[in-house]
């Protein structure tokens, strides 16, 4: 109950100084977006390889779905 008794501080008191000459997020690593890509897009393909060797019309409603979401978010990107 002491805990909830207490002022916080004003939003102005606390603030987060950057490290000189780094805007970068330390958290984010950017070396390997374009490794993540070609992972995630070989996790797509394999997917809709193994669903297709069960079925012929879940692969095909699987490509279908992947394509027309890639042609909506074109057009909604560019528009």
């Amino acid at each position: 109950m002491k805990l909830l008794a207490q002022e916080l501080p004003s939003p102005r008191a606390i603030q987060e100084a950057p490290a000189p000459g780094t805007n970068k997020d330390p958290l984010i690593a950017r070396n390997l977006q374009k490794e993540q890509y070609v992972g995630i897009i070989g996790l797509a393909i394999a997917l809709v390889a193994a669903v297709g060797f069960f079925s012929r019309r879940v692969e095909y409603a699987i490509v279908f779905a992947i394509v027309l979401s890639a042609i909506l978010i074109a057009f909604f990107l560019f528009v």
